[in-house]
């Protein structure tokens, strides 16, 4: 299996779809594009039909979204385990993940991922409703599921909602103690924490994703 991805700092998708290997220390070669340059175009063109990453090769097979990568490496290589084995757990994992999938335009409009960076923010009320609509999701797991991700073992939903730790964090956005534990517990995975090294490496600027005033 080979992923593309780009820029660490940057690229939530990208960082939704890597995270299913590293989670199962699954074999996979990755290849980091720098975004919205020529070869980033240049590679991608005849591998994936919308010049996007992640995408994921494997033996003829093409998926280039993140969810669908998630899916196809847990149908593949997972037997489903990727998903909790009780139907309603599943079910309502499988709801927050399509939720964050097609969902909460506005908090990923106004604070990109942007992981090295520490920056303030004027938030809209859109914005402020999706940030409420999170912390509740994670405050009401956290409580079913103390000291756990979101439903007790790690699962896809996990890899859906990891981005938004780390947005939270550069943003400094508050959160309800139940909701604040479970970001500190993303953060501190060792999958996490590879990723925020392998980025820390990064020099590249995407303009697009400095959002608002840099902090002292």
């Amino acid at each position: 299996m080979q992923l593309f991805i780009g820029n660490q700092n940057y690229s939530s998708w990208s960082l939704r779809a890597w995270l299913i290997f590293s989670q199962y220390n699954l074999d996979v070669e990755v290849t980091k594009l720098k975004l919205f340059t020529k070869e980033f175009y240049q590679t991608l063109h005849g591998i994936t039909p919308t010049a996007k990453v992640p995408t994921l090769a494997d033996n003829g097979v093409t998926v280039w979204d993140s969810l669908a990568i998630l899916e196809y490496v847990n149908e593949q290589l997972l037997q489903g385990n990727a998903w909790p084995a009780d139907v309603a757990e599943r079910a309502k994992a499988r709801a927050i993940s399509a939720e964050m999938h097609s969902g909460f335009f506005d908090l990923r409009n106004e604070l990109p991922m942007n992981i090295r960076a520490r920056r303030k923010v004027e938030l809209s009320e859109g914005a402020l409703k999706d940030i409420k609509r999170i912390d509740t999701i994670w405050s009401e797991q956290a409580e079913l599921y103390p000291d756990g991700w979101l439903f007790g073992e790690w699962s896809i939903a996990d890899a859906m909602y990891a981005p938004v730790a780390l947005r939270f964090l550069t943003y400094g956005i508050e959160l309800s103690e139940g909701a604040r534990a479970y970001q500190q517990k993303v953060l501190a995975s060792a999958s996490l924490q590879q990723w925020l090294k392998e980025a820390s490496l990064e020099s590249d600027i995407v303009e697009e994703d400095e959002a608002g005033e840099e902090l002292g």
